[in-house]
């Protein structure tokens, strides 16, 4: 008898040594889960890192504008409030960063237009407009900003390092000029300022040089 409870003894002592060894091997699953979890979040967090955030109001119709990303490409998102028919998010891909973003009534309609201010990236610095214009309260479209080459006047010596304003209801453009052999970061030819008018176009609302001025 007292035998058989030593043989009961040991038996019950390796059971014990082998379920703990077991428990001890076993993958802790539910800590890997949690970690891969958090990791995912921190990605998804970085990738949605915000850059460039503003919300505009004009004439009861807002546009919430923000940027994510980091480097030369940027995801730029703009969610308009308060039209009657299309409120739908819109969403693009821009090379390089927004600067800023103004909102005023350029045409006169009652309705508010919208113009974001990009700057690529690199050193050149160079400028362009996404604009959006409110038909009649109910939707937007975008509007057209021309290529500064498509002027041979206005693009004579343009290196880039674009500045944009709004003033009263003309866009204005102004940046260096540079002459041959000028370096980057020395231009000598002064500057130029561009203002430009929104017209309507056949296909869309559009923006036109009204005048150029050297100074």
């Amino acid at each position: 008898m007292k035998h058989l409870k030593k043989i009961i003894n040991i038996l019950l002592v390796a059971l014990t040594i082998v379920a703990c060894k077991n428990e001890k091997d076993k993958p802790n699953t539910e800590k890997s889960n949690i970690e891969q979890t958090s990791n995912k979040e921190n990605a998804i967090q970085k990738e949605q890192k915000i850059v460039f955030q503003k919300t505009l109001t004009l004439q009861n119709i807002s546009f919430d504008i923000k940027t994510t990303g980091e480097g030369s490409i940027s995801q730029l998102s703009i969610q308009p409030k308060g039209l009657e028919i299309d409120n739908q998010n819109m969403t693009l891909e821009i090379d390089g960063h927004v600067v800023n973003a103004e909102i005023e009534d350029l045409n006169s309609d009652g309705f508010p237009e919208i113009l974001i201010y990009t700057r690529s990236a690199g050193s050149g610095s160079y400028g362009n407009v996404i604009g959006y214009s409110v038909n009649n309260g109910k939707s937007v479209s975008q509007i057209y900003f021309p290529q500064l080459s498509d002027n041979k006047e206005a693009s004579i010596g343009y290196m880039g390092h674009d500045e944009f304003a709004i003033i009263e209801t003309s866009l204005a453009r102004r940046f260096p000029i540079y002459k041959d052999g000028d370096t980057n970061n020395n231009p000598t030819g002064g500057m130029r300022q561009i203002q430009y008018k929104l017209k309507d176009g056949e296909a869309s609302r559009l923006f036109v040089i009204d005048k150029i001025s050297t100074y």
